[in-house]
């Protein structure tokens, strides 16, 4: 532990030190309140700049521009015959790593949060228990408790699977395969799996995804879903959808996946050297003493909070993974810094309706508010705007003319409703569209509003003028 005293009193202890539990923790201190973190592991940051978001974001920027290399830079008139060299790939994403989460504890230190390293439980209201490695226990006596323990990996519902690191992986594995599996199996054609398959499948393995929906990306777009399935088919990717996996056993050569149909059929196996399990991540609440503290949780095991992110425990809040909504960083950085606003007596809110999602592939996919499925489900009427890249300047001078850009808006009030990329780019992109809808902004303020020439965003603007008007270029 940080410190060897036996006990300390806060403003407010945070218990998990992610996106959601740094970022509360850095916002209160900046409000003036006295601050500490518990973190279980040896580093800050949690999943996601540990073993997540960025350990996998620096391998797929090197596996992009390996494949680069490879395929496009001739077109270029570049002429290279590059080797990879796996284990400089992996030492690049350990150094990002490495300093992200040295970014983190130079931030508490600048902020005078105190980092306490240990396993962390909630003995009652007021009241944290921290247990270091060493087995020596600390009390921290707080005002407030913000829970932010975030999710872990979650296995495959009524299957056996048991991870060994090496054949059998988790994406927390993924991220660190000594070599290039000849082929790999990925169970689960969403955020996770996609991402870390395009990684293999840049580097020379055979990824085939197995997934029990009709669709890869689940909730998204089904017009991104479907044009995202092709640009992967085309890139070497393998799809066997509306699949449910039945079992998953080591093989002499690695490992299998079994699986039928999800609405009846024949069995059939696929044999890997790597099998990836995908299928979504659960709440990290075993060892915090809620039952015991009296926190109610729900049947997925999240902890319940109302709009203020209060338990039913007074002066306990949950934040991020660990309650319902979207698993993503971005999401628990929000409500970090709406609950230290809250704490500190002013009126901090997130806006759930303008949350964007980003699936950091070659091309990207991003997605921000409504999708058509969703407007027709609850009967809005609403207009669409669309455009192609293909016909975009910029687009064609990168060989970028994958995807496209769609701007739904409500048929009488002009009001986007939701946007929609698939293209090189597009997680930048997308933040174009969530200001505009965090400000109640039309189809045409975007298209009215003035876009550098020439670049990528101008496909947004084009989207934007044929879903109030008509497109310029098209």
């Amino acid at each position: 532990m940080s410190d060897t005293a036996a006990s300390a009193s806060f403003d407010l202890v945070v218990i998990g030190s992610g996106p959601g539990g740094y970022v509360c923790a850095i916002k209160a201190a900046q409000l003036g309140l006295k601050v500490a973190v518990v973190e279980r592991r040896s580093t800050f940051g949690g999943t996601c700049l540990n073993v997540g978001c960025i350990p996998s974001k620096a391998l797929l920027h090197a596996s992009e521009m390996f494949s680069e290399a490879q395929h496009s830079f001739a077109d270029l008139g570049i002429k290279v015959t590059p080797e990879l060299d796996l284990p400089a790939m992996l030492a690049h994403k350990d150094k990002t790593v490495k300093a992200n989460v040295d970014g983190v504890a130079f931030l508490f230190r600048k902020n005078k949060i105190e980092g306490v390293t240990g396993e962390g439980r909630i003995v009652k209201a007021g009241e944290v228990e921290v247990t270091g490695a060493d087995g020596a226990k600390r009390t921290l006596q707080t005002k407030s408790i913000c829970i932010a323990t975030g999710s872990v990996v979650a296995g495959i519902p009524g299957v056996a699977v048991e991870f060994d690191g090496k054949t059998v992986v988790s994406s927390d594995h993924a991220i660190a395969l000594e070599k290039v599996p000849a082929t790999m199996v990925v169970v689960g054609g969403g955020v996770i799996g996609l991402e870390l398959g395009s990684v293999w499948s840049r580097l020379g393995a055979r990824v085939t995804v197995v997934e029990y929906l009709d669709k890869i990306l689940g909730p998204m777009d089904g017009d991104l879903s479907t044009q995202f399935q092709k640009v992967l088919v085309k890139e070497g990717f393998h799809f066997k959808l509306g699949a449910k996996v039945t079992a998953i056993a080591k093989t002499e050569a690695g490992a299998s996946v079994t699986f039928e149909p999800a609405k009846g059929g024949e069995a059939e196996t696929l044999d890997a050297e790597v099998v990836l399990v995908a299928t979504g991540r659960r709440p990290t609440t075993e060892g915090l003493g809620l039952a015991e503290a009296g926190v109610a949780t729900d049947q997925a095991g999240r902890v319940e909070i109302d709009a203020h992110y209060r338990t039913n425990v007074e002066g306990i809040y949950a934040i991020g993974d660990v309650v319902k909504g979207p698993m993503l960083a971005h999401k628990a950085e929000d409500e970090g810094i709406a609950l230290a606003e809250i704490l500190a007596g002013q009126r901090g809110h997130v806006n759930y309706g303008v949350i964007p999602s980003v699936v950091y592939t070659s091309p990207e996919v991003a997605s921000v508010g409504h999708t058509e499925e969703e407007l027709k489900a609850k009967g809005v009427q609403y207009k669409s705007g669309k455009f192609p890249f293909s016909a975009n300047g910029r687009a064609r001078a990168m060989l970028s003319t994958d995807g496209f850009v769609k701007v739904l808006a409500d048929a009488e009030t002009d009001r986007v409703l939701g946007v929609h990329i698939l293209g090189h780019s597009a997680g930048d992109m997308i933040a174009e569209g969530a200001v505009l809808m965090e400000f109640g902004g039309s189809s045409e303020d975007l298209a009215r509003t003035c876009h550098a020439h020439p670049t990528l965003s101008e496909a947004v603007r084009e989207a934007a003028f044929a879903a109030f008007a008509k497109p310029i270029h098209s």
